[in-house]
């Protein structure tokens, strides 16, 4: 989640404490055709059944080029252009620089974020690593879904987590690495040694 240091369009980081539930969005994108699943921290504990620790806030994902779709069916909330400290209100039909790939969902009845909807590159087929365009896969691969909310499946979320390695990654990688399936894992492990050489989880998927 971004800090603030440049523009600064809508409310501050403590208006995400009325973020979605990922049943909550769920609820609201019924009906879209786009695929959408959640991402980062909310992905892990989908993934295993419960709530592992707190969440400040609720990313999902779609492919870029169905963002115009998603802020059709979310009319009635103002989508904002997120990224680099900046945090930037979008016109109808204004697309965001192409520089940022976060758009975050303001209810402006409230004056609360609602959702972080990071766009990606990939179709509605292909799921493609955003860092890194030679780590893709099928979508069916790399999406599951716990009573109807899509996720990004936990080698995938880890994935992302990898580079940062904060804190609550590391907490995440803890509490979902016992549980992942050799497929998975496998993947996660090579992905992982051939994007960041040495890095510590790769030993430890390796070892486990």
């Amino acid at each position: 989640m971004s800090e603030k240091g440049g523009r600064w369009d809508g409310p501050g980081l403590e208006a995400w404490r009325g973020a979605w539930t990922p049943a909550e969005a769920a609820e609201k994108l019924s009906g879209l055709e786009a695929p959408w699943c959640v991402v980062g921290g909310w992905a892990i504990d989908l993934f295993l059944g419960r709530e592992t620790r707190s969440h400040g806030d609720l990313e999902i994902a779609i492919a870029k080029s169905d963002l115009p779709e998603v802020r059709a069916h979310l009319a009635e909330y103002r989508f904002h252009a997120a990224g680099d400290g900046e945090v930037r209100a979008l016109s109808p039909g204004e697309l965001p620089p192409s520089h940022m790939h976060q758009t975050w969902v303001l209810d402006e009845a409230v004056q609360l974020w609602r959702v972080d909807v990071m766009q990606e590159p990939g179709d509605r087929d292909t799921w493609v690593f955003r860092r890194d365009a030679r780590i893709f896969a099928p979508r069916a691969q790399m999406i599951a879904s716990m009573e109807g909310v899509p996720y990004l499946r936990p080698e995938g979320a880890l994935l992302y987590k990898a580079k940062a390695q904060r804190p609550k990654d590391e907490a995440d990688f803890a509490a979902c690495a016992p549980y992942l399936g050799a497929t998975g894992r496998a993947w996660l492990r090579e992905t992982i040694a051939t994007l960041y050489p040495g890095h510590a989880w790769a030993a430890a998927l390796d070892e486990a």
